[in-house]
């Protein structure tokens, strides 16, 4: 069977961020600890270049993960600590309406503050190829909160090998039983929200070019 694919995108660009990358780095690498051949792929991008930054935005995965601050003042973006680089979700859309491609992995997770209001959903929308599962977050989060919730996703979404689960059900199985962790652990409520979503009329007519 194919391995899963974890494409990892760092737009923080900081030290805090650097910081949560790698320990995310470190959990995909405990996982393949132990075998013969790895059962985790995974791709990481940190980049202030827009062109990298969609292109691994697009790449075929498993899961999408991206760490950065979420801006919405003006419209969803993926900013950096220093405000010096800002991927905004409207830009990925006209991206993808000029090369009839766009997000093609099964989860995504926007590791940033209020990702997962309903002005995140629908712009998200616009840049999908196929249906997802999202996982946003519903407040202000720290290093704390993105490290407790990955290290038990992470956990879940290998546990078996999803037979007869599309990608979008296993991030959604892994996001439940994460969320559930997390409020073991902290007994405090996580943050983390996982929804479905389907391409919007825009993104199907992006996709029919």
């Amino acid at each position: 069977m194919k391995n899963r694919l974890i494409t990892l995108v760092d737009l923080g660009l900081d030290s805090s961020f650097d910081a949560s990358m790698t320990f995310v780095q470190g959990i995909t690498s405990n996982i393949n600890a132990g075998w013969n051949s790895p059962v985790i792929d995974v791709n990481f991008v940190r980049t202030r270049d827009h062109e990298t930054a969609f292109s691994a935005l697009t790449t075929p995965s498993t899961v999408l993960h991206v760490m950065a601050h979420g801006d919405h003042s003006e419209e969803p973006s993926f900013l950096s600590t220093d405000g010096q680089t800002q991927v905004s979700l409207t830009a990925l859309a006209d991206w993808f309406l000029d090369r009839s491609w766009g997000i093609a992995s099964g989860v995504v997770i926007a590791d940033g503050c209020k990702t997962g209001i309903g002005k995140w959903q629908r712009a998200i929308r616009d840049c999908l190829q196929d249906e997802i599962t999202y996982i946003g977050t519903s407040t202000v989060i720290g290093w704390y909160e993105a490290t407790v919730f990955c290290s038990a996703f992470y956990g879940a979404l290998v546990r078996n090998r999803g037979l007869g689960k599309s990608p979008a059900e296993q991030g959604w199985d892994a996001a439940d039983r994460a969320i559930r962790a997390y409020e073991t652990l902290t007994d405090s409520r996580c943050p983390y929200k996982p929804v479905l979503l389907t391409p919007s009329r825009r993104a199907l007519r992006s996709l029919a070019g």
